[in-house]
């Protein structure tokens, strides 16, 4: 019964006259309006959340959508490409971790603690160090359940469907975290460490995307296809971000342990996923310099921006 009424709903849907102008438009005729559709009422709804809600959170939920739109950015080389130099691809990695790394310590870590002991005085330290045991942890039991870093182990090219959706699917679990660092930051009130922070994931979601997009196109996906399910495995950002700023803005001592999750589940991606990826044919030196290189941009950027 409920297949039947799904099927007459859609069927419904599709006698009616704005549908069918919409199907006979060429191809990319239907991508824009569909883009140009999203755009609008994504658009519509921050603003709404800006003016009547609250502006912090429409902040940082557009500036986790950015940095999540960064993932579909990073995706588009396979539009033009078969595949990209391993040597590539760990210098980016190892960049983003270094932008990551000083994101995490100067932006998340140290302001987490600044919270901590105005809320409880002397026992900042203490609440952030057991929040970030806790983001480790919740990063340990998902990849418990999605244990993807075995697909990438050795720069082994995914052999199966199945591996590659495996894969997808953590890097969605890991970005729904990542998505909550950016809105824990804005809901802080100080914008200067959210942008920093959504910097350092935009940054980060750059090579991650190319990881996602490049083995579909090796197994057979139109390479629009692949960037596509690229640009939505960041979109899982926005959801966390939204979250993060919402919960910590309207219960505040939840402030300092969401930085302190956020910057422990970062931390964990970055030294068991991220760099144990730059030298798993051994040792790169140059993937080390990109970790030192990005770590003293993402720096300087947070000097600026305060």
């Amino acid at each position: 019964m409920n297949t039947n009424a799904c099927c007459a709903f859609v069927a419904k849907i599709k006698a009616q006259p704005f549908y069918q102008k919409y199907a006979a438009l060429p191809p990319l005729g239907q991508k824009l309006v569909l883009v140009g559709s999203i755009t609008f009422f994504t658009t519509a709804i921050l603003a709404f959340i800006y003016y009547f809600v609250d502006r912090i959170i429409a902040l940082g939920a557009l500036a986790s959508i950015l940095a999540g739109l960064a993932t579909g950015l990073g995706a588009l080389p396979a539009l033009f490409v078969k595949e990209v130099s391993r040597t590539t691809l760990n210098a980016m990695l190892g960049g983003a971790a270094g932008v990551m790394l000083a994101a995490t310590a100067f932006s998340l870590i140290v302001p987490g603690i600044q919270f901590g002991n105005q809320l409880w005085p002397g026992w900042g330290v203490y609440v952030v160090a057991a929040g970030i045991m806790a983001g480790a942890v919740f990063l340990v039991m998902a990849d418990q359940w999605l244990p993807y870093e075995k697909y990438l182990e050795g720069g082994e090219r995914f052999d199966s469907l199945r591996k590659v959706w495996l894969f997808i699917a953590a890097i969605v679990l890991h970005n729904l975290p990542e998505g909550g660092a950016v809105g824990v930051s804005f809901g802080s009130g100080d914008w200067h460490n959210g942008v920093a922070i959504a910097i350092a994931i935009g940054l980060q979601n750059i090579p991650e995307g190319l990881a996602v997009a490049m083995p579909l196109v090796a197994l057979g996906y139109q390479r629009e296809q692949a960037v596509l399910i690229a640009l939505l495995t960041g979109l899982i950002e926005p959801v966390g971000g939204f979250l993060g700023v919402a919960l910590v803005t309207v219960f505040l001592p939840l402030l300092p342990i969401g930085m302190a999750f956020a910057a422990g589940a970062m931390l964990f991606v970055i030294s068991d996923d991220i760099i144990p990826e730059t030298q798993s044919r051994g040792k790169a030196r140059y993937a080390t310099f990109a970790v030192m290189f990005g770590f003293i941009v993402m720096m300087i950027l947070d000097n600026l921006l305060t």
